[in-house]
C-alpha cells in the first residue's frame, strides 16, 4: 500500500531525494523536505492541542523519522500498519534521533490551489 502525505498539488514527491538525510546530517531545521519510507512502527496520536497522527517510517538509508501528521487539517491515513510505503513532502525539524516531519498537509493560509 502506498500512501501519500502531500503539502504540494497532489503530485507524488520524488523517492530517494535524500532531502531528509541532508538535514539530519546538517542538523538543519524548518526545511522542506521530501522522500519515501517504509511505516516501522504506528504511534497513538498526539492529542496535547492540535491532534497529530504519529508513526515513525524508515527511510531506504536506514535512518528513522518521526511522522507527525495533523488531523485536524488533513484526512487522517487510515488502516496505516507496519510495513506500508508513504510518500511525504513536509517541514524536518532536527532532533538526535532522527527528526521529525510536520506540516505534511497544505498551508491552509494559502490561496494557491
Amino acid at each position: 500500500i502506498l500512501v501519500a502525505l502531500l503539502a504540494g498539488c497532489g503530485q507524488l514527491p520524488q523517492s530517494g531525494s535524500g532531502d531528509v538525510e541532508r538535514a539530519f546530517n546538517t542538523r538543519a531545521s524548518d526545511v522542506q523536505v521530501t522522500g519515501e519510507g517504509t511505516v516501522l512502527r504506528t504511534l497513538s496520536d498526539d492529542r496535547s492541542g492540535t491532534p497529530h497522527q504519529r508513526f515513525i517510517l524508515k527511510l531506504a538509508s536506514g535512518q528513522t523519522v518521526l511522522m507527525s501528521h495533523n488531523v485536524a487539517l488533513a484526512p487522517r491515513i487510515d488502516d496505516l500498519k507496519t510495513g506500508d510505503t508513504v510518500s511525504f513532502s513536509g517541514e524536518y525539524v532536527w532532533n538526535e534521533q532522527g527528526g521529525l516531519i510536520h506540516r505534511t498537509h497544505r498551508d491552509p493560509r494559502s490561496h494557491l490551489v
